[in-house]
């Protein structure tokens, strides 16, 4: 019989999550082994080389109102570099291009963006508790589409905001709740000029992977990776995490940080509660790509809108030189279109742009990606009051991390550090008060022995 000792914690998945938390409990001086499917670290962050730039194929923009990662930029000494501010703008009415400045398409969707956030602040007063207004539950049932319809805009400003929201929830604003757009506004202080600021304007300087890497360093863990988990059983004080090899690692708790999309594929015995189970099932409601484009020329920085249904809702300048320049673009729906494919980015792209032409394209389906099944975390109608305790709550010796079970900024690197925090503290106080801990081992295939 093969053994080892992994330690007192295992943690499942290298994302911001859970290198948050297996940093924490290394410091506290207990042992601690990180099984990661892929064959890198970071999750739905991936720093990368392509369109002769390094360009994030996931996760990428942070801000100091966010605090958790603020605070790990802080202890890193890392800085900040923004994207170009937009100085034009391109929009779509009935279907026909239109342009002007970026201030213009500001203030097209302005009355429109300010009535669906005006009650952030009002059943959320205090954002890291998402729970703590009891009024929540009258409104969790509703979507952001049903409040969108409900305000009456003219026709050209409803189909820019809810493009706006569709390209906020990666996905359909008839699946997205309405208290999950909230929530965002909330943590930005009501104002959801600094939210769109926070969601894409300051980028990690060196990458998030160098962020990943600061902390990783910071740890002492064993970190496995091309290991993927394939069940999770608890007998008494013991948790064992079944490997697709085969073999068996056993600790006194296990943090697992795969998406809620994902969260179905590991096998639970006992199983979850049935909230969080259905929550797994449905999945949250991001559905989108992400691409990278590299075009022909120089092009002046600029924000592109499309409605919702487009293949791209929003899309910005971020580098340009004399000959070229790299364009970052989002669609809703990751089935609509091959992010690979630089004639149908092209195509896409031509719905502002008639004469663009595409050299070169860069992009990861995240949807697609077994490890991910979604883009940024951002849950569906009624999850948040039905299914988010339930996600946040101890189930033996197990616990759940990640930005999709995030208090705060979920969807957001800010929100993966701040659940695996979360997580490192509920697993230390069991640890501590745990009296009898039981040894790790690893188990082979009893039938190999």
């Amino acid at each position: 019989m093969n053994m080892n000792e992994p330690g007192d914690v295992i943690v499942v998945g290298a994302g911001f999550a859970g290198v948050t938390a297996a940093r924490e409990l290394s410091g506290l001086g207990h042992r601690v082994t990180v099984l990661e499917a892929r064959d890198r670290v970071g999750g739905r962050t991936w720093t990368t080389s392509a369109l002769g730039r390094t360009l994030e194929l996931g996760g990428t923009w942070v801000h100091w109102i966010q605090p958790h990662v603020w605070a790990e930029l802080t202890r890193y000494g890392l800085g900040t570099v923004a994207s170009p501010a937009p100085e034009r703008a391109y929009w779509t009415s009935e279907g026909q291009p239109r342009s002007g400045t970026a201030d213009e398409l500001l203030e097209l969707i302005d009355p429109g963006m300010t009535l669906t956030t005006e009650d952030a602040l009002t059943y959320f007063p205090k954002p890291y508790e998402p729970l703590a207004s009891p009024n929540v539950s009258e409104i969790d049932g509703m979507s952001m589409r049903d409040k969108i319809d409900s305000i009456g805009l003219p026709e050209e400003q409803r189909a820019a905001v809810q493009g706006m929201w569709a390209t906020n929830f990666s996905g359909s604003t008839a699946a997205g709740a309405y208290t999950q757009g909230l929530r965002w506004a909330a943590l930005a202080g009501g104002s959801w000029q600094l939210m769109f600021e926070a969601c894409a304007t300051y980028k990690i300087e060196g990458g998030t992977t160098r962020l990943i890497e600061s902390m990783l360093s910071d740890s002492h863990v064993d970190l496995r990776l091309n290991t993927v988990v394939r069940s999770i059983a608890t007998d008494g004080g013991t948790t064992t995490v079944e490997l697709a090899d085969g073999t068996s690692l056993t600790a006194a708790a296990v943090i697992v940080t795969v998406p809620l999309n994902v969260l179905g594929q590991i096998e639970f015995d006992p199983p979850l509660p049935p909230s969080a189970e259905e929550a797994a099932r449905q999945g949250q409601t991001s559905t989108g790509v992400k691409v990278w484009a590299r075009v022909t020329g120089a092009l002046e920085p600029f924000v592109a809108l499309g409605a919702e249904g487009s293949p791209f809702t929003l899309a910005q300048l971020e580098y340009s030189d004399a000959d070229a320049s790299v364009i970052v673009a989002f669609g809703s729906d990751a089935a609509a279109l091959d992010g690979t494919d630089p004639r149908a980015v092209e195509q896409a792209l031509r719905q502002w742009m008639p004469d663009v032409q595409v050299e070169e394209v860069s992009c990861h389906d995240w949807v697609a990606d077994p490890y991910a099944g979604e883009t940024w975390p951002m849950l569906r109608v009624g999850q948040l009051t039905a299914a988010l305790p339930d996600l946040q709550r101890r189930h033996g010796n197990v616990f759940l991390a990640g930005a999709d079970y995030a208090n705060g900024w979920t969807g957001f690197i800010d929100g993966a550090i701040e659940s695996g925090m979360r997580a490192s503290r509920q697993v230390a106080a069991v640890l501590a008060t745990n009296q009898t801990v039981p040894i790790p081992t690893m188990l082979s295939d009893m039938s190999a022995s």
